[in-house]
């Protein structure tokens, strides 16, 4: 395979993403996701997708927007409480999701880009993440119409453990700061998040990156993810990379000023 993986924009890089397509998606909450390449894919119209996310976007917003077009059918995640959209699918029966823990969803993905089969872990252990019975999918009428199966558990070192399956998805789907020509790429920050066990999880990983640079100017030593698990590197334009959102805003009124503040800045100005 060539060293220079970058291809021009973001519709040519998702442009064989099939129907049923499993895809692995980097962020948390709308920090450090896809946005131009979800949006690529939102235009191209693969459907009956399965999702493998820390979440799925917001109401509007990230993979929230696939979702409001029906065109995702499965998703594993650990975290769904910022999309009304989603509840109300998943509700109603129009939705398969298998909630994770989030560690474990972690590990399930970098297992999965690491070539292990399955691993134990205490997580979950006497609830009904091992013991089965978590709601996958409800019926119309709000009985449950798929359950999750139980786990085996296996007492290792004195510790009840429950063995879980890595992660291998068709397609991953992630967000860089900076990539080079090859695919290294190195995260910003919170942005890092669940982006490079994505992006390793996936047999096809299309990284956008906020800017590219040539093979040889990331220092070895500064590269979170090796461009051995990279496939397709899409630069943004600078204004593309400035979109960057949070969920939720919240501030407080600035207190006002100290009476010896207001007096030094009154000084000041005179």
């Amino acid at each position: 395979m060539s060293l220079d993986k970058v291809v021009p924009t973001p519709a040519a890089a998702v442009a064989d993403i099939a129907d049923g397509a499993s895809l692995a998606v980097g962020g948390f909450g709308l920090s450090g996701i896809p946005w131009f390449l979800i949006g690529a894919l939102l235009e191209q119209g693969a459907s009956d997708l399965t999702v493998v996310s820390n979440n799925c976007g917001v109401d509007g917003a990230g993979l929230g927007l696939l979702l409001e077009r029906g065109r995702i059918s499965r998703v594993i995640a650990s975290y769904v409480g910022e999309n009304k959209e989603f509840a109300r699918q998943y509700l109603a029966g129009e939705l398969t999701v298998e909630l994770t823990p989030q560690g474990t969803l972690a590990e399930r993905l970098r297992a999965g880009g690491a070539g292990i089969g399955a691993f134990f872990t205490p997580t979950g252990v006497g609830t009904l993440v091992s013991e089965g019975g978590l709601p996958w999918r409800y019926a119309p009428d709000g009985t449950v119409a798929v359950a999750s199966p139980a786990k085996e558990v296996r007492t290792i070192q004195g510790r009840d453990m429950v063995l879980e399956e890595a992660i291998v998805t068709d397609v991953a789907l992630v967000r860089a700061a900076v990539a080079d020509r090859a695919g290294n790429c190195v995260f910003h920050a919170a942005a890092r998040n669940f982006n490079p066990v994505a992006a390793m999880a996936g047999r096809l990983t299309i990284v956008e990156a906020e800017q590219v640079v040539e093979v040889g100017e990331l220092a070895p030593d500064a590269i979170h993810l090796p461009g051995v698990f990279v496939q397709r590197v899409v630069p943004l334009t600078p204004e593309e990379a400035t979109r960057k959102s949070v969920e939720k805003r919240t501030t407080r009124p600035r207190p006002p000023a100290s009476a010896a503040l207001q007096e030094a800045s009154a000084a000041a100005i005179t």
